[in-house]
């Protein structure tokens, strides 16, 4: 018994260093970054979600609710362009015309969004059980202002999405995110109603696009050290 004592003890206290490392490694509660990317449109002229890719540039903030779920405010600007020579589909005002109508549009969409991580992420040294690569997802609600051929115009948007984080560091975070706005405008590409339909829905016969991202933050306002092992 002596022996298998001295042994539980000597394992206790080489685990003692990391286990009070974990007791005071602080948490993180904001992130701030940026990030490019690319913008895809589909409307009335597209539906395809890789065809005239466009760049894009993004902003973030990020507050941490905990180790699985946060708040994000991001703003994106990036371009969409198109053509109705791309499609089928017959106008009745558009396909009688002996050019096909081309845009290019500027983009700048507002969202705030939740998000939720399929596991508890961080270094691990936070909080038990974190692990620094998780996929997570995404949603919430936007705005989209944008600048077209025939002028400005603006919409609601409903942003949808996947992805993918890294801890690269401590305080560092990679994150990879694919996200599908649905907007209540008809006016991105510079034309409304080429169907002549009148639309009867909320997102009914209107455009949206999709942005592909790579984003990098930084983590501040470290958590109280005292009040920070809830989640172990």
């Amino acid at each position: 018994m002596g022996r298998l004592t001295a042994t539980a003890i000597a394992a206790v206290l080489t685990m003692m260093p990391s286990w009070l490392r974990a007791q005071t490694d602080p948490e993180y509660r904001l992130e701030i970054g940026a990030g490019a990317g690319t913008t895809a449109y589909q409307g009335d002229f597209s539906s395809s979600l890789m065809k005239e890719m466009q760049p894009a540039w993004i902003v973030m903030g990020k507050y941490r609710f905990d180790p699985r779920s946060a708040l994000t405010l991001s703003i994106m600007n990036g371009k969409i362009k198109g053509s109705s020579a791309n499609v089928k589909t017959w106008y009745p005002e558009i396909s009688e015309s002996a050019e096909p109508l081309t845009f290019k549009s500027t983009i700048t969409d507002t969202s705030l969004m939740f998000e939720y991580n399929f596991w508890a992420y961080g270094t691990g040294r936070e909080y038990r059980g974190a692990r620094p690569l998780t996929p997570y997802i995404t949603g919430g609600l936007g705005l989209v202002f944008a600048s077209t051929p025939s002028g400005s115009t603006a919409g609601a948007t409903l942003p949808l999405g996947v992805g993918v984080k890294y801890k690269a560091a401590q305080r560092v975070n990679l994150a990879l995110a694919w996200m599908m706005h649905f907007s209540t405008s008809d006016k991105l590409d510079g034309t409304a109603d080429p169907y002549g339909i009148k639309s009867s829905g909320l997102f009914k016969n209107t455009d949206c696009f999709s942005t592909l991202s790579l984003t990098v933050s930084y983590d501040i306002w470290a958590k109280c050290r005292t009040c920070h092992n809830e989640y172990e």
